[in-house]
This record gives C-alpha cells, sequence and structure tokens, in this order.
C-alpha cells in the first residue's frame, strides 16, 4: 500500500513539474484518477495512516482545478462519497473539494446545487477551527447563491449566520459583501425602503472607488432616479425601459385593492408628492389625469398618504378638490438660527460670570483684529 500511495504522489508530482502544455497536463491528469479511483477508496481506509490519506487526499484536491469541468465533478463527488465514513478525519480536504465543487456548479449557473455542497462544510460542528474570515466568507458565498436561485428564506437564514461573524472582521471587502447581500434579502422580502438605506449606506464607504459614482449617469435608470430626486412628475411612458430592469418580485401587485403594481404605486405617490409642489389645489379629475389613473383612485391614495401625514393638505369632498399645504421651511429654519444663537449667549454668559477677565481680553482680541 506504501508503494501505492507513493507512485500516485509522485505521478502527480511529475506532472506539476512537467513542461507540457495545459491541455496535455489536463489530459494525463485525467487519466491518472480514472485509473485510480479505487485507489481513492483505499487511501480513505482505517488501516491506512492519516498523515498519508491526509497527504494524498491535499495532493488530489488540489489538482482538481485542472481537470475538465464533467471529469472533476465525478472525482469529486465519487471522493467525497467514500471519504463520508471518515469525513471528520479530513475536515480540510473535504472542504477544498467542496470549495472546488461549488465554484463548477457556480460556472454552469446551477446555484442551488452550489449552495448545497457548500452547506455541507461542517463550519461550526467540526473538529477543525476555521478562522472567522474563512467561515464568514462561506456563509455570504452561500447567502448568495440562494439569493441567485430566487431563495430568499434560505439566504436570509446564512445572512443570519454571517451577521453574528461580521463585526469581528476587520476585512473591510467581507463587511462590504455582507452589507451587499443583507440589501439584498431585504430587497427580495419587499423591504425596499430597508434595502434602500442599506445602499445608500454603501454608496458612501470609502472603498467604494469614485468612478463607480460617475458611471451611474450612464445606468438605463438614471433618467427616472434623477426625476426621483429633483421631485419631477413622471409619465407612464417614460418606466417602460425601468421597468424592464426589475425582477419578479419588484413587479409584484400591492394590496392597495387599486390592482397597482409595487412600482406603479411608488411613481403614483411620487407624482402626487410632486404635484403638491407645483399647485395649491386641484380638481380630482384633473389629479387623476396628472397621475393618469382614475379620478376616485387619485382621491383614494391622496386621502391615505394625508391621513398617513406623508404629504400636507386636507380634502374637500364637496368640491372634489384636494388642497396642498407647503412647509414653511425658511420660517423653520429661521427659528433653529434663532435658538442655537440663544444657546450660545447663555454659554457666553455663564463664561462671563466665573471667567471675567477671560471673557474680557476675549472681547478685546476680537476688537482688536
Amino acid at each position: 500500500m506504501v508503494m501505492t500511495v507513493a507512485v500516485v504522489r509522485q505521478q502527480l508530482a511529475n506532472l506539476a513539474n512537467s513542461g507540457g502544455s495545459h491541455k496535455d497536463q489536463a489530459e494525463n491528469l485525467k487519466i491518472i484518477f480514472i485509473n485510480n479511483f479505487i485507489f481513492i477508496v483505499t487511501v480513505v481506509n482505517e488501516n491506512v495512516s492519516l498523515v498519508i490519506s491526509r497527504q494524498v487526499l491535499t495532493d488530489v484536491s488540489n489538482r482538481l482545478a485542472q481537470l475538465d469541468d464533467e471529469i472533476s465533478k465525478a472525482v469529486s463527488h465519487y471522493t467525497l462519497d467514500k471519504v463520508q465514513p471518515r469525513v471528520i478525519s479530513f475536515e480540510e480536504q473535504v472542504a477544498s473539494i467542496r470549495q472546488h465543487l461549488a465554484n463548477i456548479y457556480e460556472r454552469k449557473q446551477d446555484w442551488r446545487e452550489a449552495a448545497n455542497v457548500l452547506v455541507g462544510i461542517p463550519l461550526e460542528t467540526g473538529q477543525k477551527q476555521y478562522t472567522v474570515d474563512y467561515k464568514l466568507e462561506t456563509y455570504l458565498k452561500i447567502a448568495r447563491l440562494y439569493l441567485e436561485d430566487d431563495d430568499p428564506i434560505q439566504a436570509e437564514a446564512f445572512i443570519n449566520r454571517a451577521s453574528l461573524l461580521q463585526a469581528e472582521t476587520k476585512n473591510e471587502q467581507l463587511q462590504i459583501y455582507y452589507k451587499v447581500c443583507y440589501a439584498r434579502v431585504l430587497d427580495y422580502r419587499r423591504k425596499f425602503i430597508e434595502a434602500a438605506q442599506r445602499y445608500n449606506e454603501l454608496s458612501y464607504r470609502s472603498i467604494i472607488h469614485e468612478d463607480e459614482h460617475e458611471r451611474c449617469q450612464q445606468l438605463p435608470a438614471y433618467a427616472i432616479l434623477e426625476k426621483m430626486y429633483l421631485d419631477r412628475i413622471i409619465r407612464r411612458t417614460e418606466l417602460q425601459d425601468f421597468e424592464a430592469l426589475l425582477q419578479p418580485h419588484q413587479k409584484a401587485l400591492t394590496r392597495d385593492g387599486l390592482g397597482s403594481t409595487i412600482l406603479d404605486r411608488a411613481v403614483i405617490e411620487h407624482n402626487l408628492l410632486s404635484a403638491s409642489k407645483l399647485y395649491n389645489n386641484i380638481t380630482f379629475e384633473e389629479l387623476g389625469a396628472l397621475l393618469e389613473i382614475p379620478p376616485s383612485n387619485a382621491e383614494k391614495i391622496a386621502s391615505q398618504m394625508i391621513t398617513e401625514s406623508r404629504m400636507n393638505g386636507y380634502i374637500d369632498q364637496i368640491d372634489s378638490v384636494v388642497h396642498f399645504e407647503t412647509r414653511e421651511i425658511l420660517p423653520t429654519w429661521d427659528k433653529q438660527i434663532q435658538s442655537l444663537c440663544y444657546q450660545v449667549n447663555q454659554i457666553i454668559e455663564k463664561i462671563a460670570q466665573t471667567q471675567p477677565d477671560w471673557i474680557a481680553q476675549a472681547m478685546e482680541d476680537q476688537l482688536v483684529h
């Protein structure tokens, strides 16, 4: 048996040092693995020294990337299957093989299978002590793969595990990765405002290059976002390109009883707020035409926004008119400045009471300069 181990390890070593092309090396490696399936069964046998078994399996896992994906996948699954009875003895090697196997499935866009393969790594229950960064990165990768497979429930379960670790890492890249995955989970759960807040926080991180912000102007959605920011009316015809960018869960119907999608409702409410800044009052008929919805729906939405204090105004149902009330921003700002000046004066008076000489000198210096 020792000779067999030595022979296989020598074959792998010779292959690593050979000067042939990458294609030739891959072909030779394939032959070695195909000819040694039975060897893998033997090497993980309890009668073989763990030192030898682990080293050979390490060599095997390190060479898998050189194989064609289909061959590599078959070898990986075969190895994992045969190692399973003694998996606790080969945790490091199994983790390496599973990471490689997940990459193969990811390249094929088989997101769920890639995630399931990584879930098999015993990050918390095994004997091996994995680093915080390794566990965090693996949990985040599993969460991302489940999100790609449109399974936010499973993704959230692994984001929750990652949340217990993200405060312990000093790797800023992983922290960003965590925040992005968490924001995506909130997005999938239709908590769009919370998700937007997380994305907004990310935009201020120094690790995000300035060029990324400039590229925003080239995005198909930029025109709509600009109008949102500037409180301009958005027409239905302008939404077609933007709507095509949305994912299915972002096109779901609301529970408002009006049959509108989440996007429709958001744009209607935005336009209503924009109208409140353009008009003092407007009839239900005119408001419906402006919002491109029936007048009765326009009245209902306006009433709800006023009731929820998301818009200032009142409704005259007798005359079928919505009256808008604008907040007096400048008087409020003036009062805040006045309050601040009053507090500063109080502080100066207290200083003058306790340190009259110092305040007198300070006042004199101000007059001189």
